[in-house]
């Protein structure tokens, strides 16, 4: 392999690896925010609740598995900004599908988590990796 390809596919693993948390965080959002939904809770608001449970999970997997960096408190309350674009873009996006386009409230959530990634993992490198 030659060092260029080596520097590529280095470049693009921080990605790869932000990517598989972003699968296993929407996972646990997901289940998260249907458990609050069985308890009659609003979608805005199981949204809400989820989101930040699984922001906290998040922290952890991408400090130790995608940037390979240890946690720190002061990472711990910066990483939070990370998600300031992603939980306006995603509530934003859940109000759009649900509230004006009537989709499943059960589906929306999933299409709303995908549009703010690359933004996030900008952020976030930014953040853990300084």
């Amino acid at each position: 392999m030659s060092s260029y390809s080596l520097s590529l596919l280095k470049k693009y693993n921080s990605f790869l690896r932000f990517v598989i948390v972003g699968f296993i965080n929407t996972g646990n959002y997901y289940i998260l925010y249907v458990l609050l939904m069985s308890m009659n809770i609003a979608y805005i608001y199981s949204h809400s609740i989820a989101f930040v449970l699984s922001m906290i999970g998040s922290f952890y997997l991408n400090c130790y598995f995608t940037y390979k960096t240890k946690p720190t408190f002061k990472k711990f309350f910066q990483f939070p900004l990370t998600y300031v674009v992603n939980y306006s873009v995603s509530t934003f996006s859940l109000f759009i599908l649900v509230g004006i386009l009537n989709l499943n409230e059960f589906a929306a959530p999933l299409i709303a988590a995908v549009i703010p990634i690359p933004f996030t993992f900008i952020i976030s490198k930014k953040i853990l990796t300084r």
